[in-house]
């Protein structure tokens, strides 16, 4: 979502207080790796007003907390892939399957929300999305939550409802509801009864986004994490590790998972925010410490963790002192007008495309925690493409507007798992590759072994991120259909007079990036949309094979739909948006012949009809013209005429 900054009088943050369960942390959806969507003049964030009872749902974990330590050895957790829908709408999707038979929902992970929430498909006010919406009358274990004391009531107080309104003032609204949630076929975890919200409202950006909902992992009582540590179906922690910035995906372990020996810890104090915070006490900037008072990255909210937010905000003083410190040490790059003219992006040209050379051009940045622990940011980790011209990048750290806190978004933490240690107040980082580590926990459950970049570990060197392990690929396609077309619908961030010109090598491209012959890539169709390009291509079978196997269709799905299919940077990046299975056409592909002796029949039939058809009318033209009447046969009656004397 956008992120805006907005004026609230005291008499309407009352309001809100009063009437409202409680509002999530904002998410920058719609901001992408080319445009930071402000308004204004210049980037701002505002923290939402309040959040729903947090010591409530940490009273129930402390209860549980013999039982989650226990449950904890088990190695019991939800293991889920991410996949990265960063460049293009600003956020990090899993999957989850709600009801029996299960239904299929991308879903942001937001660490700044506590309500988990999906449209329902009789919603009438709902954008378009990924996925259908949610069928409530198709799940057999379907209940509606009633209404009760510890809930707000529809107007018939007959179901509970929840309500959630964002700093940019989207909102999404709709009523509570339980089922079974399944964290997919890879995850130790079976599905649990969870309530969560089918959605009958959606304003703004949430109407507009891509992904079907939000997952949210934030603390409160409608927390996904806080209701299954509460059924003692986890311990209480997690972890996220997002991709980096050329290879997407990435993991998410609901429960606990064995921490790398040399994890980097901070305090996370439960009690100083209702968000997920850090003690952050400093920031160097090519091993010098800028020179900030420390307890600027104290106020209001103090250091926040928001998943769901594409960037980081600083506040203004810290913001100044980052900017003039990057600018000191980019002597040999030119800065330039950022992709939008909109905006006053930060922005430099003349770097490598290279994103394992960055290092030797940008400088490093570290996060200096209260207790000395350092956390290494390479240039990934503050940096976005710009979208415009090769080579060149825009800071992805933006000044905070007047407001005091700071806030860490996705981009902070790429190519870095995350683990929220919730059970011990703490919050843990190590540097690696997220878009290797899916694989890794699948094993054997344990990160390890990756690299880490922690400083004091060899802080100066980097390892580029790879592309995953070509395994088979997690897609359900039925063993009874045969596959005669994959259809693939994408963005591609470049204009359509650049795309244009370039289609045939575009052509070899996608053949290239995906092992397979040029002749089985078809261009279907090519639109544009102000910088973007949308088209869609189809992968049809080889030589004169009728079909394309299986395990070949979900290999190809895998490499596209998780970012894996490398494209020439003249290109840009891209964003599939949709994948269709089509069966073969038989009379077409097994039997051409067959075709075409039936379309020549049928012209066959067509030609001679209309032959006797001119025929049979110009002979009863003739007949009528040659007819012969007899001097006495009656003639039709006349009408008779008025006679006129002149």
């Amino acid at each position: 979502m956008t992120l805006q900054q907005i004026q609230l009088p005291v008499s309407f943050v009352v309001f809100l207080v009063l009437f409202c369960d409680g509002i999530g942390l904002l998410r920058s959806v719609k901001a992408n790796a080319t445009t930071v969507l402000f308004s204004g003049k210049g980037p701002s964030m505002v923290l939402p007003l309040f959040l729903s009872s947090p010591n409530a749902s940490r009273a129930s974990a402390n209860q549980l907390r013999h039982l989650q330590m226990s449950d904890s050895k088990t190695g019991r957790n939800a293991r889920m892939r991410l996949y990265d829908d960063l460049v293009l709408n600003g956020y990090y999707t899993t999957r989850l399957w709600i009801g029996t038979p299960a239904q299929r929902f991308a879903v942001i992970v937001d660490t700044g929300s506590t309500v988990t929430y999906v449209p329902c498909l009789n919603c009438e006010r709902c954008g378009r999305h990924q996925d259908l919406g949610f069928q409530p009358e198709l799940s057999s274990t379907y209940q509606p939550v009633k209404c009760n004391i510890d809930c707000n009531c529809d107007d018939d107080k007959e179901l509970c409802v929840y309500e959630r309104q964002y700093a940019e003032m989207s909102t999404s609204s709709g009523i509570l509801v339980e089922d079974f949630i399944s964290f997919g076929n890879q995850s130790e975890l079976s599905p649990q009864r969870a309530v969560f919200g089918c959605e009958n409202l959606e304003t703004g950006d949430l109407y507009n986004q891509h992904a079907d909902g939000i997952m949210g992992l934030g603390r409160g009582d409608m927390s996904i994490v806080d209701q299954l540590v509460e059924k003692g179906a986890i311990s209480d922690s997690f972890s996220l590790c997002y991709g980096g910035m050329d290879i997407g995906g990435g993991a998410m372990v609901l429960g606990g998972m064995t921490a790398p020996s040399d994890m980097v810890f901070t305090y996370s104090d439960p009690d100083r925010s209702p968000y997920y915070n850090i003690d952050l006490k400093e920031i160097h900037v090519a091993g010098k410490p800028l020179h900030l008072n420390p307890r600027v990255f104290d106020g209001k909210h103090g250091t926040v963790l928001d998943s769901g937010t594409t960037y980081a905000y600083l506040p203004e003083t810290a913001f100044v002192a980052f900017k003039d410190a990057i600018l000191k040490e980019l002597h040999s790059l030119q800065q330039i007008r950022g992709p939008d003219p909109n905006y006053s992006d930060i922005c430099f040209s003349g770097a490598t495309s290279d994103l394992s050379k960055l290092s030797s051009v940008f400088p490093t940045v570290e996060i200096v925690f209260g207790n000395g622990q350092k956390l290494l940011l390479s240039p990934e980790n503050y940096l976005f493409r710009h979208s415009k011209l090769h080579g060149a990048y825009c800071l992805g750290i933006f000044q905070n507007g007047k407001d005091p806190t700071t806030l860490l978004g996705g981009i902070i933490f790429r190519n870095t798992l995350v683990t929220y240690d919730r059970e011990n107040s703490k919050i843990g980082f190590w540097k690696t590759n997220c878009s290797e580590l899916w694989e890794r926990i699948h094993t054997n459950g344990d990160p390890s072994p990756g690299y880490s970049s922690i400083s004091g570990r060899n802080s100066s060197s980097e390892m580029p991120p790879t592309p995953a392990p070509r395994g088979e690929p997690h897609y359900i396609i039925s063993d009874e259909l045969q596959i005669g077309q994959v259809t693939f619908k994408m963005s591609l961030n470049i204009k359509y007079s650049d795309l244009k010109i370039g289609l045939t090598n575009l052509t070899k491209a996608f053949a290239q990036a995906l092992g397979i012959e040029i002749s089985q890539v078809r261009l279907l169709n090519l639109t544009s949309k102000g910088n973007d390009s949308f088209l869609a291509w189809a992968l049809v079978p080889s030589g004169s094979s009728n079909y394309v196997s299986k395990r070949t269709a979900l290999s190809i799905i895998a490499q596209v739909a998780e970012h894996r299919m490398q494209l020439p940077e003249k290109f840009g990046s891209y964003q599939l948006i949709q994948w269709t299975i089509e069966p073969p056409n038989r009379i077409w592909r097994q039997q051409p012949h067959k075709l075409v002796v039936l379309v020549l029949v049928i012209v066959t039939l067509i030609l001679g009809l209309l032959a006797s058809g001119i025929w049979f009318i110009w002979r009863r033209r003739q007949q009528t013209l040659n007819s012969y009447k007899p001097v006495n046969a009656p003639a039709p009656e006349q009408e008779l005429q008025a006679l006129y004397k002149t």
